[in-house]
């Protein structure tokens, strides 16, 4: 069938039109997407403080095993688990009837060394005039004055008696060496216990004070030596400032503590050396047993800070991302020296002055193009303070 010329014009055009209209969709669907704007910050430098940090354990200021120099029948426990007791306070009451009868008869013992003393002392008495007068031989004297310090002799052993009973006696009631919290106490009453108990009856801690025990490497000792001022090791700790204690739940704990000891020798195993802060516990919201992480300030007068989320990580490294005078964007590595909650100390990778990403790097590529919008460093720090 013949198409009438009209038609063929109108369906020519149209066929045009089309092309052009899926032409500029092509052209649109391969157009590149605006460059995201991020915030930037110029990186500088600032006074602040950075902390290294070591495990540590926790020990109380006394900690005593409580045991029982007598054997016996555990008659009294006067006191409960945890309480806190104070020095001199009665704990435990072992049965002391036979002690008390052993100190009896010491009582009685000595009582008949000194009625011996006496009838050695009439003897020696008697025959004195006697011998003067040679009625009898100065050897009976001699025999008589030689019992009367046999007799002497014996009263002092049973004196000794008597305070060994005594002692045992005393004994029986066990108080408490120092002030502090009880501990479990494994033994129940009517227990019989011994002098060689493997167990002891409880173990008593002193925590008004709390030291944290924690171990510095050789090269963390040069160092410590080297950075405080000071001829002997007593002296730099006494320059040394104040240390912190970071508790389980990752929370700093409110008081201060002070180095006050070092070890003596390196411990050949782990080549490490002990050392010693003591933390005020009033309180006692520190117990022995507890752990945390001593955090040693160290005072610098012009860190380089980057905020932690202007960082990522490949392969245990750490990158940011430097804004260049294009306004793209390239990957740097970094040296973290130090850090704190909000940021990290940066001693290689970055300068001060350079530009670099602070959030929005999910998507980021080296050689990305940005809109960058400035943000001040003294804003930054406001809102997330050192």
């Amino acid at each position: 069938m013949k198409i009438p010329g009209k038609i063929r014009f109108i369906v020519l055009i149209s066929s045009i039109i089309l092309l052009q209209n899926c032409t500029k969709a092509a052209e649109g669907g391969n157009m590149a997407p605006p460059a995201p704007e991020l915030p930037v910050y110029t990186v500088t430098t600032s006074p602040a403080t950075t902390y290294q940090e070591f495990p540590t354990a926790l020990e109380g200021k006394n900690n005593v095993e409580i045991r029982s120099q007598v054997d016996g029948y555990l008659d009294k426990i006067y006191v409960e688990e945890g309480a806190y007791v104070r020095a001199g306070q009665p704990l435990f009451k072992i049965d002391s009837r036979a002690y008390g009868e052993q100190m009896n008869m010491a009582n009685a013992n000595l009582q008949v060394a000194n009625a011996n003393i006496q009838k050695a002392k009439v003897e020696v008495d008697r025959l004195q005039p006697l011998v003067a007068a040679k009625v009898v031989s100065d050897v009976q004297l001699r025999t008589a004055k030689a019992n009367y310090a046999a007799a002497v002799a014996a009263a002092s052993q049973a004196k000794a008696s008597v305070g060994g009973a005594k002692i045992n006696v005393g004994f029986t009631t066990i108080t408490a060496p120092v002030s502090g919290y009880i501990g479990r106490i494994p033994y129940k009453k009517g227990s019989l216990i011994s002098r060689t108990d493997a167990s002891p009856l409880t173990l008593l801690s002193d925590i008004s004070e709390i030291y944290a025990y924690f171990s510095l490497s050789e090269l963390d000792f040069i160092a410590f030596q080297n950075k405080y001022q000071g001829a002997t090791l007593e002296e730099k700790l006494k320059d040394m400032p104040m240390v912190e204690l970071v508790i389980a739940d990752n929370s700093i704990y409110p008081q201060k503590g002070k180095m006050t000891i070092v070890d003596g020798q390196f411990d050949k195993t782990t080549g490490a050396i002990t050392v010693r802060a003591v933390f005020p516990n009033a309180n006692g919201t520190l117990r022995t047993g507890n752990t945390g992480r001593v955090r040693m300030p160290q005072l610098m007068s012009n860190a380089l800070i980057i905020p932690q989320e202007s960082t990522f990580e490949i392969q245990d490294k750490t990158y940011v991302y430097v804004v260049g005078k294009d306004n793209k964007v390239t990957s740097k590595p970094i040296t973290i020296s130090g850090k704190t909650e909000n940021y990290y100390f940066i001693s290689e990778g970055v300068k001060p002055g350079e530009k670099i990403v602070y959030v929005g790097l999910g998507n980021l590529k080296d050689g990305a193009s940005i809109k960058a919008k400035p943000i001040s460093s003294d804003s930054l720090l406001k809102a997330k303070p050192l």
